[in-house]
């Protein structure tokens, strides 16, 4: 026999779902914009390591010195060489990293020394009231899309999908990251122009998957991350967003399930716009056939309706944007640029 009760009490919950939809990209309501302050010359930038661990001593010593070739005195975290497996030390040393570094009042900026995986693991460890008391510069990308995100969500706080300590600063990252950072500019973002010598070049060319303009806060980094931390107090409110997507080394049936996971959590029905940067390395696999990446990007990103490119700079590549992740932005789909509301650091 039915439990009337029961069941009723099943029906509306299972209706609630049904119909969340976006709704069901709305984890929590976005909380006020707060901005860092802007880095200076002779500010001390704080290397942190939240994700995988690193194997050799070269790269501590390079990204150092990039950061004092920049300008600034350098601070490495007490458990930045720490390791726990293929972790960056236990997820307990890891999130005490970034909640002392916060806390530091002589410490301007963080950054994060280099990706991997593990993020995740620490985001209930993290003081975000410490961080919300304490704004400062946070950046990195690949697993950092976790922190970055998460940051952003408890505290409001725009954080930055930048290079990490170990990246390459070529001159066109360091432009976008001190243009961003340090000049308190609001760019508007394009490629770089190809100096390749030939008719048509290939280098930093994009696709427009449907043309327009739209406005809202930017979220996103790299997709495996993003979706790992679906459903989650962490995710960010996607309502009106601008999301921005980027992955390497996953194959495009695994690209494809984790849009689909976007897709049925409702993100895509909340957004305002969407901009693809690189999917470096995704490839078909082997075994059966497959979709192409222009298939699975059309397949999702078309029916939206809303303005959605794909090639920008950012990523798993050499040259990469700076991009400020909660704050207000309009992308243009048709001509390939992302420009930002106002400076986003104060």
């Amino acid at each position: 026999m039915i439990d009337r009760r029961r069941f009723t009490g099943a029906l509306a919950a299972a209706s609630v779902w049904m119909a969340g939809g976006a709704a069901r990209a709305q984890v929590g309501a976005a909380l006020p914009l707060m901005r860092a302050p802007r880095l200076k010359p002779g500010d001390t930038i704080a290397l942190i390591n939240p994700s995988g661990a690193l194997y050799e001593r070269e790269p501590y010593a390079i990204a150092t010195e990039t950061l004092q070739a920049l300008g600034f005195k350098v601070r490495e975290a007490p458990n930045l060489r720490a390791r726990y497996g293929h972790l960056a030390g236990t997820d307990r040393q890891r999130a005490d990293d970034v909640n002392a570094m916060f806390a530091d009042r002589n410490v301007h900026g963080i950054l994060a020394m280099t990706g991997g995986s593990g993020g995740n693991r620490m985001l209930p460890l993290v003081d975000y009231e410490a961080i919300r008391r304490n704004p400062k510069v946070l950046g990195g990308f690949s697993d950092l899309t976790a922190l970055i995100n998460a940051v952003h969500a408890k505290t409001g706080l725009v954080t930055f999908h930048s290079p990490v300590g170990a990246s390459e600063w070529n001159a066109f990252s360091v432009d976008h990251f001190k243009r961003m950072l340090m000049a308190a500019e609001a760019p508007t973002l394009s490629n770089a122009k190809a100096d390749e010598d030939v008719l048509v070049p290939k280098a930093g060319r994009i696709a427009t998957i449907r043309p327009g303009t739209a406005r809202g806060p930017l979220l996103g980094g790299n997709l495996a991350v993003l979706t790992a931390m679906a459903g989650s107090s962490y995710w960010p409110s996607f309502k009106g967003a601008i999301l921005v997507l980027e992955d390497t080394n996953e194959y495009i049936y695994r690209v494809d399930r984790m849009l689909s996971t976007l897709k049925i959590a409702g993100v895509f029905d909340a957004l305002a716009g969407v901009v693809l940067g690189a999917f470096t390395n995704c490839e078909p696999g082997n075994g059966f056939g497959t979709l192409t990446l222009d298939e699975v990007f059309d397949d999702y990103f078309k029916p939206l309706g809303i303005p959605a490119w794909r090639g920008a700079q950012f990523g798993h590549i050499k040259k990469k944007w700076t991009l400020p992740i909660g704050l207000p932005v309009e992308i243009d789909a048709a001509a390939g640029t992302l420009r930002l509301s106002s400076a986003a650091v104060a």
